[in-house]
C-alpha cells in the first residue's frame, strides 16, 4: 500500500516550520521552533480532508485529557491547542527527538532500563486510570525519550473514559500489542487489556519482536490475532531475562483478563520485585496521590513540633513541601486552578501559655489521627510503621502437589508476599496461600517476604518438605 504523502504544514503565528516528523490516518506531526520562549516543539495537525464537528471535538478531548495528564513526568507534555488559520485543529506539544518504536528493533535494550522503562510507563498508565481515563494503544512507538532520556507515553487519541469504554465503537488498535478481547471487540477497553498491552510492550522491548511475532513466519493481521487469541506465550529468548519476568509478563498476558495482574500498580510491583532480584536500583513509582490527604499528613507532622511562636509551630517548609508536592499531583493543565489545603485555619488568635500550647498541638494531632482514621487514609501518616514479619510458614503434600500457607502478619494497604522457591523468587501476590508442583523425590523449601513501596522486609525461615518417590 502507498503511504500518503504529508500534508501542507499550516502557517502558525510565533512559531517557524522546520521539517516533516511523521503520519498517521488522521493527522501529521511536524517540527517547530517557537519563537517565545524559544524552544523546538512538536505540532500535530489534523488532516484537512478528516476535519468534521466528531473530529473536532475528538481532537479536542484528546488535548484536554494529555494537557490535565501531563504534569505527570512520564506523560509528552502539552503546551498549547488551537485552530489554524486554514480550519485545521493543531497541537503544540513537547518535542522528543526519538521513540521507543526505532530502537528496540534496531538494538537490544539492557533489561535494566527495560525494567525502569516499564516501572514509569505503567506508572503514567495508572495515573490515568486514577483519572477515569484508559490510553487505549499503549505500545512501543508510542513512547517517546525526551531530551534527557526520560521515557514518556504519548497519543492519546483513540483515549476513553472507564465507563466509555464498556460500550464505545471499535476504535484504531495496534494488534500485536492488544489483548484477544479487544481484538474480539468484547470491549473496546478495560483496565485488565491495558494491563495486556502493558505486558506485550514491555515484551516487545526486551526481544526486539512483539510477543506474537514469528521471526521470518507469516505475520499478517489474521495469523497475529489467531496466535493473540490463543495467547501461548513464547520466551523472550533473552538469556539474562529470569524466569521471574518470564512469569510476571506470561501473567500479564493471560487468555483471561481475570488471571492478570489487577492493575498497573500491581505490574509495576512485580517488575520491581524482578529488580530487586537482579540487585538492581528500583526504579520509584510515579504515581500522584490525593492532594488534601499528602498536605494533612505533612502539616500533623508540623505540629507535633511545638515553637514559641503558635501552637502549630511554624509550618512554613511543611506546607511549601505540601504545596510543591499537590502541584505535582494536581493533573491541571498549566496555568489551571491548583490548590493546595495548607490545614491553618484552625490556628489560635492568642497563643495559650507554653504548656497549654503543647497539650493543645497533641489533641489536635491526635484529632485530625482519628479523622484520617475515618476517611481511610491512615496509611498516609503510617509510612514509616515497620515492614510486617512472616512467622509460621506450614508446608502440605498431596501427592506432587505442594502447598505452603501462612498467617497474615498485617499487611497494610499496598502490600504484597513474594515467595521464594528454592532460591527462585515468585511474582507478588495478596494470597495467603502458595501451590508448587514438584517432581518426584524433590525437597522444596519456601520463605515469604513481605514487600512494601518496592521495599522488603525480612523473610520468613524457611520451610521445607519432602515430596515422597512415587507419589504422583
Amino acid at each position: 500500500m502507498t503511504r500518503r504523502l504529508p500534508s501542507t504544514p499550516p502557517n502558525l503565528p510565533g512559531f517557524a516550520f522546520i521539517r516533516v516528523l511523521g503520519s498517521g490516518g488522521f493527522a501529521d506531526v511536524f517540527l517547530y521552533e517557537q519563537n517565545m520562549p524559544r524552544r523546538l516543539v512538536a505540532v500535530k495537525v489534523l488532516l484537512a480532508e478528516v476535519v468534521n464537528d466528531e473530529m473536532r471535538q475528538m481532537f479536542q478531548a484528546e488535548a484536554n485529557l494529555m494537557a490535565q495528564l501531563s504534569s505527570h513526568p512520564s506523560i509528552l507534555t502539552v503546551y498549547q491547542a488551537s485552530v489554524a488559520a486554514d480550519g485545521r485543529p493543531y497541537l503544540v506539544m513537547e518535542y522528543c527527538s526519538s521513540t521507543l518504536g526505532q530502537r528496540y528493533r534496531a538494538v537490544q535494550l539492557p533489561l535494566a532500563e527495560v525494567l525502569s522503562i516499564g516501572v514509569r510507563i505503567a506508572s503514567a498508565v495508572e495515573t490515568a486510570h486514577r483519572q477515569g481515563v484508559l490510553h487505549r494503544d499503549i505500545k512501543p512507538s508510542n513512547i517517546l525519550t525526551t531530551a534527557y532520556g526520560h521515557p514518556v507515553l504519548s497519543d492519546f487519541g483513540i483515549a476513553a473514559t472507564l465507563g466509555e469504554a464498556e460500550t464505545s465503537d471499535a476504535v484504531g488498535l495496534s494488534i500485536p500489542w492488544s489483548a484477544p478481547e479487544v481484538l474480539h471487540d468484547d470491549v473496546s477497553g478495560t483496565v485488565a487489556s491495558e494491563v495486556w498491552s502493558l505486558g506485550a510492550t514491555v515484551y516487545s522491548l526486551i526481544a526486539g519482536r512483539s510477543p506474537f511475532e514469528v521471526p521470518g513466519g507469516d505475520n499478517a493481521s489474521v495469523a497475529l490475532m489467531s496466535r493473540i487469541e490463543k495467547a501461548k506465550l513464547a520466551p523472550t529468548g533473552r538469556i539474562d531475562a529470569p524466569r521471574s519476568l518470564e512469569r510476571v509478563l506470561a501473567r500479564a498476558m493471560s487468555r483471561r483478563p481475570q488471571d492478570r495482574q489487577a492493575s498497573a500498580l500491581e505490574f509495576i510491583r512485580d517488575l520491581q520485585a524482578v529488580e530487586e532480584e537482579l540487585g538492581l536500583p528500583q526504579t520509584p513509582i510515579e504515581v500522584a496521590m490525593d492532594d488534601w490527604a499528602l498536605a494533612t499528613a505533612i502539616d500533623l507532622d508540623e505540629r507535633t513540633r511545638v515553637s514559641g511562636h503558635h501552637a502549630f509551630g511554624d509550618g512554613h517548609r511543611g506546607r511549601r513541601r505540601a504545596r510543591r508536592s499537590a502541584q505535582r499531583s494536581s493533573g491541571t493543565a498549566h496555568g489551571a486552578d491548583a490548590r493546595t489545603h495548607d490545614g491553618t485555619s484552625g490556628r489560635a488568635r492568642t497563643a495559650p501559655p507554653t504548656t497549654m500550647r503543647l497539650v493543645w498541638g497533641i489533641s489536635a494531632a491526635a484529632a485530625l489521627l482519628v479523622a484520617l482514621v475515618g476517611a481511610g487514609v491512615f496509611a498516609v501518616v503510617q509510612g514509616n510503621r515497620p515492614i510486617p514479619v512472616v512467622t509460621n510458614v506450614e508446608g502440605t503434600v498431596e501427592g506432587t502437589a505442594v502447598t505452603f500457607t501462612w498467617n497474615d502478619p498485617g499487611l497494610a494497604s499496598g502490600d504484597a508476599y513474594v515467595v521464594t522457591v528454592n532460591g527462585a523468587p515468585s511474582p507478588m501476590q495478596r494470597d495467603t496461600r502458595f501451590d508448587v508442583e514438584a517432581e518426584d523425590g524433590a525437597r522444596v523449601c519456601a520463605s515469604v517476604t513481605v514487600t512494601r513501596d518496592g521495599k522488603s522486609g525480612a523473610p520468613s525461615a524457611e520451610r521445607c518438605v519432602d515430596v515422597e518417590a512415587g507419589g504422583g
